[in-house]
């Protein structure tokens, strides 16, 4: 069996450590109870919170006891930036997105079984501090120069705008949320991003000055592309894991458009499949980069993992529609409008549109001699099924949940006729 720590090793899963000679030791000694804290910044989380939620899965299937913590208290500050200080959201909006968050969290943990996952919210305890609790028992075990030396801080500090307090104190109460888990439940290790070391290790030296006790952190690695550059960025933003800003079909196509440099890493990082299955990829890769089958599996495995088998399937079928014979009015309405979201497009009206004005309403074709070739010729198809009759008009039965038709020029070439 493959040590836990070289099995993330390989994953791609750490990037620093408290000791990972103590941290194997640890981990090997029986299970320990573990936390990574996830903060309400925004109404959702993307990619980069993934590699954290993944990392959570694989320490609870091997044995170990999860917390998933949704900062509530932490969420209304915001960890500094290395560039400007963040929006203070209202409460409200604040408590809307916890919530948003915990559900999306809760799907990648068990919580049954002996080693049952906790969901817990820092507001919980930080909203009964008070400014003395905050001062003598937490701000005491903090170090001016060691906080202001942190990279965040300093360049924040060498900014024109500075940093406020507010922004400044957040590593207290990141710290204070590991030591309140340690004597509630027996926490003895903190996970979360490189960006987060300072705060990690804030957490653990209150700890240990406070309590006399070892703990442990770790943190995953920034995820890059092969040439260097920043992964995960799309032109509509961050790849947000929440369904309604970014739909399970966008999601899929951009695990899909991984290039081949970058395929085989994602595959280690993001998703559960062995070493053999993933050096079987890897030789398809190297043999027949054309069939994409490593990028296909990395989108099926990342899509199932984040939106559930029926998403994905929905996804598969709704990409099957638009280039294949399938009836897309038979697929799954929500999938295929948003696989059909970014095409060409044009107005149309039942009973008035005839096969010739479809074409050109949505720029297959220019004129009209031009699009009663492309019928003649057999290349136009209205829902994947050919069209023979220009003259026919648009009818009820030919919309796609009653809001848009699917034409194609040929093999390849799709647009659609949204109903005016």
């Amino acid at each position: 069996m493959t040590d836990l720590v070289d099995e993330l090793e390989w994953r791609g899963l750490i990037a620093q450590s408290s000791g990972l000679d103590a941290l194997r030791e640890a981990l090997s000694s029986g299970p320990i109870t573990y936390y990574c804290g996830f903060d309400p910044t925004a109404p959702s989380l993307h990619h980069g919170h993934l590699v954290q939620l993944i990392l959570l899965r694989h320490l609870q299937l091997a044995g170990h006891n999860p917390i998933a913590l949704v900062g509530g208290a932490t969420g209304m500050i915001g960890d500094p930036r290395m560039s400007g200080e963040r929006t203070l959201n209202p409460k409200e909006v604040v408590a809307e997105w916890t919530e948003r968050l915990r559900q999306q969290i809760e799907p990648f943990l068990t919580f049954d079984g002996e080693n049952a996952a906790r969901m817990v919210n820092n507001l919980d305890w930080t909203s009964e501090l008070t400014a003395i609790d905050l001062l003598r028992d937490i701000g005491k075990h903090f170090r001016l120069g060691t906080m202001l030396a942190k990279d965040t801080v300093a360049r924040r500090l060498e900014s024109d705008e500075g940093m406020s307090f507010t922004e400044f104190s957040y590593s207290l109460l990141q710290a204070n949320d590991f030591r309140e888990l340690y004597h509630r439940y027996g926490c003895s290790l903190q996970t979360g991003g490189n960006d987060q070391w300072g705060n990690l290790v804030a957490g653990l030296d209150m700890i240990r000055k406070a309590d006399g006790e070892p703990v442990h952190v770790l943190t995953t690695p920034l995820i890059t592309k092969s040439d260097g550059t920043k992964f995960g960025k799309t032109e509509g933003g961050a790849v947000w894991l929440a369904p309604d800003m970014m739909s399970p079909y966008d999601f899929f196509q951009f695990w899909l458009n991984t290039d081949d440099a970058d395929v085989v890493g994602y595959l280690k990082t993001f998703t559960f499949l062995d070493r053999e299955k993933i050096a079987r990829l890897e030789a398809a890769v190297a043999e027949r980069p054309f069939a994409r089958e490593a990028q296909r599996t990395l989108a099926r495995e990342v899509t199932t993992l984040v939106h559930g088998a029926v998403a994905m399937a929905d996804v598969e079928a709704a990409a099957a529609a638009l280039f294949g014979s399938t009836d897309p009015r038979k697929v799954d309405a929500a999938a295929l409008a948003d696989a059909v979201a970014h095409l060409p497009s044009g107005t149309v009206s039942v009973g008035e549109t005839s096969m010739v004005d479809l074409i050109i309403a949505v720029g297959l074709e220019q004129g009209r001699s031009a699009a009663r070739r492309m019928i003649a010729d057999g290349g136009a198809y209205l829902n994947n099924t050919k069209i023979l009759d220009e003259d026919a008009v648009l009818a009820d039965a030919d919309l796609i949940s009653g809001e848009f038709v699917l034409v194609r020029r040929g093999k390849k070439k799709l647009a659609v006729g949204r109903i005016g």
